[in-house]
């Protein structure tokens, strides 16, 4: 069994799908970030860097539990250990890899930074929002380049890949940023969105938000 403690977030969102796609049953264990349930000593006990997602597989390796942090690793280890959403060898598991960290040190961080810089900052800084804006453009047009020519991020497969792009894309409107300029992206974000194993994703962490 596997459980999954998270919020309506970017990287949250990802788990939750990928067990989705993948028919793999688990628990959503709620931690409300806008309330700091993250900092509090008893969640730092299951990850000491105060972030979600984590999941917890209660059948490991081994047969011992596993408590796993990270979402691109979480998702990694569900692909290999279900043999799902990755291929075990070859140039579709090379560039799933690749869109993977691309996403993670590229987009995901312009991002996160142009929509702190945005709506967070105690003043605003047009020098920072004009750099991650520009950052964020910038990888957004690598993207859409790249599914010009492809169905998907990595290639003619729907892969763990394109879940991690799917996290930031589907939060894109903290950071101001939009398919505009993007056709290929959006072409791609609608084949995503569509997917029955997605939207069960979605709507599960959505639920997990306290009404106002």
């Amino acid at each position: 069994m596997y459980q999954v403690y998270a919020f309506s977030t970017p990287n949250s969102v990802r788990v939750p799908i990928a067990l989705e796609e993948m028919g793999l049953p688990y628990e959503l264990k709620p931690i409300n970030v806008r309330k700091g349930e993250q900092k509090q000593p008893d969640y730092l006990a299951v990850n000491p860097n105060g972030k979600v997602p984590v999941l917890v597989d209660t059948e490991g390796p081994d047969g011992q539990p596993l408590t796993l942090s990270e979402s691109g690793a979480i998702l990694i280890y569900l692909a290999e250990k279900s043999g799902k959403l990755l291929p075990k060898d070859g140039v579709y598991r090379a560039r799933v890899f690749e869109q993977m960290f691309f996403h993670l040190t590229g987009i995901g961080p312009a991002l996160g930074q142009v929509g702190f810089f945005k709506r967070q900052a105690s003043e605003q800084v047009p020098l920072a929002i004009n750099r991650f804006q520009a950052e964020s453009e910038r990888v957004f047009a690598v993207l859409d380049g790249l599914l010009a020519k492809r169905t998907f991020v990595a290639g003619d497969a729907f892969s763990i890949a394109d879940i991690v792009h799917f996290g930031w894309l589907w939060r894109r409107e903290f950071a101001g940023i939009d398919f505009d300029n993007s056709p290929n992206i959006a072409r791609w974000y609608e084949m995503i969105a569509a997917r029955p194993g997605v939207q069960a994703g979605i709507a599960k962490v959505t639920a997990l938000v306290p009404p106002a």
